[in-house]
């Protein structure tokens, strides 16, 4: 018996090879794009940028810091700043900064407020706020209004307290909203923004608020980041009906 001998045509070897040349290619593309996503999407990303970011405002707005200190002094009696208790990362409670927007005794005129309308005591404890808070001063309103009131935060973001973008930083009573998606939230720092202040604030259900902090602790990506800073300041630039107050 003779063996047969089958001549592969040198054409098909040729194309065999460019093709897995090509896959080969394409492989590498895909490995270098995935890596190129984790490195923008890790913590280590975001932290630095949250370094450079806040340490950037903190000193090119400085100048509007101390504006804003002064008119905040001059218009109502009381701190500068509102120092509250808010839950971080891990359940880690921190000291949040704001410019104060409110009487000097705000909580003790909140607690009159409630016990004397049924309606507003139904107002806070659906939102933790009242739409038309007769607390807030003249000043405080502008501030609200632009989102200024916040400026302090930064400091907050550099100490590692907070992030740029983030879920709403929470006070204690707010916990028992979130449920059982209170321990995913949390894993993720509060924000300064985020998908919730630029949706409308506000006038957005309490619901709807809890889905977006859900949403952004398990599908944050760097796009996602830059996306809600550029239309935070948009906002901040034109804030009509920004749902703020």
């Amino acid at each position: 018996m003779t063996a047969e001998i089958h001549w592969v045509p040198a054409k098909l070897i040729q194309g065999l090879i460019v093709k897995g040349r090509q896959s080969l290619a394409v492989q590498r593309r895909y490995r270098t794009r995935n890596q190129l996503a984790r490195l923008l999407n890790g913590a280590a990303t975001k932290r630095l940028f949250d370094i450079v970011f806040s340490s950037a405002i903190l000193v090119a707005c400085s100048p509007l810091y101390l504006i804003l200190m002064v008119l905040i002094a001059a218009t109502s009696p009381g701190p500068i700043f509102f120092v509250q208790k808010r839950i971080g990362r891990n359940y880690r409670p921190f000291r949040c900064f704001k410019f104060r927007t409110m009487v000097r005794n705000a909580d003790a005129v909140l607690e009159d407020l409630i016990a004397c309308s049924p309606h507003l005591q139904a107002e806070f404890e659906a939102d933790f706020k009242l739409r038309r808070d007769p607390r807030i001063t003249a000043m405080g309103r502008f501030l609200r209004m632009t989102s200024l009131d916040e400026l302090p935060q930064f400091w907050n973001v550099l100490k590692g307290d907070m992030s740029v973008v983030g879920p709403r930083p929470l006070v204690p009573q707010e916990l028992p909203r979130y449920g059982r998606h209170m321990d995913r939230v949390l894993t993720i720092k509060p924000g300064i923004t985020g998908l919730w202040q630029v949706s409308g604030r506000n006038d957005i259900p309490y619901h709807r608020r809890v889905q977006m902090d859900v949403y952004y602790a398990g599908y944050r990506t760097w796009w996602l980041d830059l996306f809600v800073v550029i239309k935070t300041v948009f906002i901040m630039l034109f804030p009509r009906n920004n749902g703020a107050y």
